[in-house]
């Protein structure tokens, strides 16, 4: 059957993957079931989507039968069918019956085996209570048989009579008096008929074997093309790696070159101006000097010696004070905040226009070209992740007459920690435009699903590190280790008092907080139970119940309570699935509002995550209960 394997693939329907039953061919040249692709189109709704190259149409086209398709599906069925195996697999046959399940009791005494069976007294009988069938006259017209096995089994229960044929049509066994309702049938006798049937059996289990070893041959195709495509889109991501890194040093350097520009303009203009001052600041001196001789002289009261004083101080020049025009180059200023704002602008427009690409053609399915490093379509903008990069600030001062805009948020690149906005200063005369902003929602769940997909190596580049705040630790709990260990006391360590301590829960919040950024943080859980690791606002509150984690609106958290694990927040409870990790990474996205837990080991794995716009900046949060509970700060090593 091996050669007709491509031939099957191209008869199958893509969407059922059997043969075509009703082929119907779309406006676009592609063939499906007409169940199959009535089932999709009715679950998916206006526009519909062809199932295979994604073509839409606002209205659903008219279908119709592939008469020629259908004609050729039945052909290869035929074909199919009539082949033998080309193997040396040879169906089992039935397994004969022993002689001794061959033997059938005498239904007179239940002991001895039984020699005939009687037709007409429908009982089997031994060779002693057979006898008086030969002696009697009564039974000489009874028709006896060899024994006959399971006779209630076998009687007609119509006409208590021996079913000894078989009627193909009904499918099943029948007497000679059912004959009469069976006239338009063709009966055979049962042996004949066995034979028929086991011959057709033996025929549909070489078929199915067929159908087995093609449906194996299938699922290597199908393994390996799965390998191909992993194999292919880490090629991918490897070159989409380099090639971000490249942009991002191609916009490091950009800001770099302009920040030195205005430096050295800056320098320039600062040391004329603090020329300027140096002379304006003698000039005053001497004026001051001048001006306490001329004071003095007056005061005198000898005329002689005030005459010549006064006659030499009336000779002294005095002038106004000149102060030269210094300026910084505005031009030059203009020019280096312009290019920022056409690389700004560069940038949005090939993000839009990516986006745009991105829900012209979701879902496509056509994988066929990842392996080819030459094609275009390895490298199609689905595929691209530019939120998950940052960019530093590209903002320059302008001077006095210009003003500060709001910033707009879009993803850039640069290096983790760093915010993703470009906030800019316009200066008065540039116009403002309204340009559209991408779809937030959409675009926040992208970067959502590719942060869950990075790897642990790829969540350390956003490492931070953390360290307790020992005045919001409880009095119960010991802070040791430089306050990157936290553990419960078997006394209060009398900590002197502060506003932000708790007093009801033996919490401790991280000494940092974070408002902008990419964050992540790891933590090892020496007991992994009656503890939890979270983050909070810095405004929860630090008495009573509602100050627990995960209990109020202000923390989130995953918390371990005995044996159960769950995720918290504003008093409302997740269970989790149970693990058996010790180790809790937190990644805190402050710029795209979301929060993940991870389980790790060698590799993470998503214990829960929340979205969430925050609006105040954050603190990695940590609760500690019973005795022996103890979490350590992890280091990036």
């Amino acid at each position: 059957m091996a050669e007709l394997f491509p031939l099957a693939e191209e008869l199958s329907c893509s969407i059922c993957l059997e043969p075509f039953k009703e082929p119907v061919t779309t406006p676009c040249g592609h063939n499906f079931c007409r169940s199959c692709l009535d089932e999709t189109w009715v679950v998916q709704g206006p526009p519909y989507r062809c199932p295979q190259c994604r073509t839409v149409y606002q209205v659903r086209p008219q279908l119709h039968k592939n008469t020629v398709l259908c004609a050729v599906v039945e052909q290869f069925l035929q074909a199919e069918q009539a082949r033998t195996p080309v193997d040396d697999w040879i169906p089992p046959a039935r397994s004969a019956t022993s002689s001794s399940a061959t033997q059938v009791a005498c239904d007179h005494c239940l002991k001895e085996v039984a020699v005939k069976t009687c037709l007409v007294c429908m009982a089997s009988f031994c060779q002693e209570h057979l006898r008086p069938h030969f002696d009697s006259p009564a039974f000489q017209d009874h028709s006896l048989q060899p024994p006959v096995r399971d006779l209630l089994r076998r009687k007609c229960p119509q006409h208590n009579r021996l079913r000894e044929l078989f009627c193909p049509e009904h499918g099943e066994c029948i007497c000679h008096v059912c004959l009469v309702e069976h006239k338009t049938c063709s009966p055979t006798p049962l042996s004949q008929a066995s034979v028929d049937l086991e011959s057709k059996l033996r025929h549909k289990l070489t078929i199915m074997y067929s159908h087995i070893s093609g449906a194996s041959k299938a699922l290597e195709d199908v393994r390996a093309k799965q390998q191909s495509v992993q194999d292919a889109m880490n090629r991918k991501m490897e070159q989409l790696r380099v090639e971000y890194m490249e942009m991002k040093a191609v916009i490091n350097s950009a800001e770099t070159s302009s920040t030195r520009k205005l430096k050295e303009e800056e320098k320039r203009v600062f040391g004329k101006l603090e020329t300027i001052y140096q002379v304006l600041v003698k000039k005053r001196n001497e004026m001051q000097k001048l001006k306490a001789e001329v004071e003095l002289t007056l005061a005198k009261a000898d005329e002689f010696e005030f005459l010549e004083k006064a006659a030499k101080l009336q000779g002294t020049s005095t002038k106004p004070v000149y102060i030269p025009k210094v300026d910084a180059d505005h031009e030059l200023i203009k020019g280096v905040y312009q290019s920022a704002l056409d690389l700004k602008g560069e940038l949005k427009r090939s993000l839009k226009q990516l986006q745009k690409k991105v829900e012209e053609s979701p879902g496509s399915d056509d994988l066929g070209d990842l392996g080819t490093e030459s094609t275009p379509k390895a490298t199609r903008p689905a595929k691209k992740t530019p939120q998950e990069k940052k960019t530093k600030k590209a903002s320059a001062a302008t001077g006095p007459s210009q003003s500060s805009s709001p910033s707009n948020k879009f993803p850039t690149f640069g290096a983790p920690g760093e915010s993703m906005d470009f906030k800019t200063t316009v200066p008065e005369a540039t116009p403002k435009t309204n340009t559209p902003q991408p779809n937030s929602a959409a675009l926040k769940n992208k970067i959502l699903e590719n942060f869950l997909a990075k790897s642990r190596d790829e969540l350390l580049e956003y490492f931070v590190k953390v360290v307790f705040d020992y005045n919001t630790a409880h009095n119960k709990v010991v802070l040791s280790d430089n306050y990157t260990t936290a553990s419960v006391a078997d006394g209060l360590q009398h900590y002197r008092t502060h506003p932000q301590r708790f007093t009801y829960c033996s919490q401790v919040l991280g000494l940092h907080c974070y408002k902008k950024g990419i964050h992540y943080w790891e933590v090892e859980l020496q007991k992994n139970n009656f503890c939890g690791v979270g983050i909070c606002y810095g405004s929860m509150e630090r008495q009573g119940p509602d100050s627990r984690l995960g209990r109020n609106a202000n923390s989130w958290c995953v918390e371990w309570f005995n044996n159960k694990i769950s995720a918290w927040h504003n008093n409302v409870e997740k269970t989790l699935p149970p693990t058996k990790t010790t180790r809790v990474g937190v990644l805190l996205n402050c710029d795209h509002g979301f929060v993940i837990f991870f389980a790790v080991t060698e590799k993470v794995y998503l214990m829960y995550k929340f979205k969430v716009d925050f609006t105040e900046a954050l603190y990695p949060a940590f609760w500690v209960f019973s005795a022996g509970t103890t979490l350590s700060i992890c280091s990036s090593k």
